[in-house]
């Protein structure tokens, strides 16, 4: 996760909005991660489609969430909570934010809160207005601003929670008492052309501030190296040609292939990565066909090793028995899944199944 690198960030709970969706997802890495909602206001800084997950989260009204896959202790802790104020900020305008027209449509008609956006920001640029005239960003852009633009229209409902857009505006300190935070400094933004014709948010001078006792931020994410692997720093990504890692040189390394956010950076969704990883397994076939690599055992014989070594392997007829056990384990509930929180569980229940 990227950081926002600003004074305050570091205090307790100030977090990255991907421990919060481990945590009530059940991810076994953030199963005993620790979330205080006890107060009114939060923030998530960003606005793709993590920053609209979580902020869903806390605006839904629990009960609607029992029958989901959501962790039990994540269910019970958002029962108790008392926000009913979130913000979700955007540096850039509405034209520019990542989130796609479903998800936008789905915050504007949640049961428990109401989504609230000044019509004022949703007025765009002339550099905005420039790029959604030559089809930037496809229909995606304009139809997000279009949704935006006929909900601001719309009265507000008598919900208990509110939801907040904010658009051009940067957090440049959090605030705190006692080591925790509670409110966070923002600049106002304009919108500039850069060298690279992408439109760019630079800081007017212009402040204000608003009270957040849980600070998420989905910012973006960067790729970090591995031992003995080529990697652009810059890029955060394993330099490759089509999938085939490369050297130093340019080369292309034999037998060494990348796929996802480490072959591209950090972009696109599952619907993205998985035609992506596809077309790197068939130049990974391709070379095998050409002789350019072999195989070196086979899958029985690594299963041998580890088995040797007492090492208890998950292989895939593994994953689908705890994939029946978790749909089995939720129907007393009424819930899709009740999913293990942690690893040991998992082998354990394979053991006895």
């Amino acid at each position: 996760d990227r950081k926002m690198g600003i004074p305050g960030e570091d205090l307790g709970e100030s977090f990255a909005a991907t421990e919060f969706v481990g945590w009530y997802n059940g991810h076994p890495d953030y199963r005993d991660s620790k979330f205080d909602l006890s107060c009114e206001s939060a923030a998530v800084v960003g606005n793709g489609n993590v920053a609209v997950d979580v902020a869903r989260i806390l605006a839904r009204d629990p009960e609607s969430l029992k029958e989901t896959d959501i962790a039990d202790y994540a269910l019970d802790t958002l029962r108790k909570s008392r926000i009913k104020t979130i913000y979700m900020l955007g540096r850039r305008g509405p034209f520019q934010a990542a989130f796609t027209n479903p998800e936008i449509r789905e915050l504007c008609d949640l049961p428990g809160a109401n989504l609230v956006v000044d019509p004022k920001e949703l007025e765009l640029d002339e550099f905005s207005q420039a790029d959604l005239q030559a089809g930037v960003g496809g229909t995606k852009s304009k139809g997000n601003v279009e949704i935006l633009q006929e909900h601001s229209k719309k009265p507000l409902e008598g919900k208990s929670k509110k939801l907040i857009l904010k658009f051009l505006v940067s957090p440049v300190e959090l605030t705190g008492k006692d080591g925790k935070v509670t409110a966070m400094k923002l600049e106002k933004n304009k919108l500039v052309r850069g060298k690279d014709g992408d439109l760019k948010a630079e800081g007017t001078k212009q402040f204000e501030t608003v009270a957040a006792g849980l600070v998420l931020r989905s910012i973006g994410y960067k790729g970090l190296p591995l031992p003995g692997i080529p990697y652009d720093e810059r890029k955060g990504t394993i330099p490759n040609l089509e999938g085939r890692v490369l050297d130093s040189q340019l080369k292309v390394i034999l037998g060494l292939y990348v796929v996802g956010w480490a072959k591209r950076g950090p972009s696109g969704v599952i619907g993205t990565n998985k035609p992506d990883s596809i077309d790197t397994v068939h130049k990974l076939i391709d070379d095998a066909k050409d002789g350019l690599i072999r195989p070196q055992a086979r899958t029985e014989d690594v299963l041998d090793v580890l088995k040797k070594k007492n090492v208890q392997a998950v292989t895939f007829p593994d994953w689908k028995k705890l994939d029946e056990l978790e749909i089995a384990a939720g129907k007393p509930a009424g819930k899709v899944r009740e999913k293990f929180k942690m690893i040991p569980e998992m082998l354990e229940a394979l053991k006895k199944n």
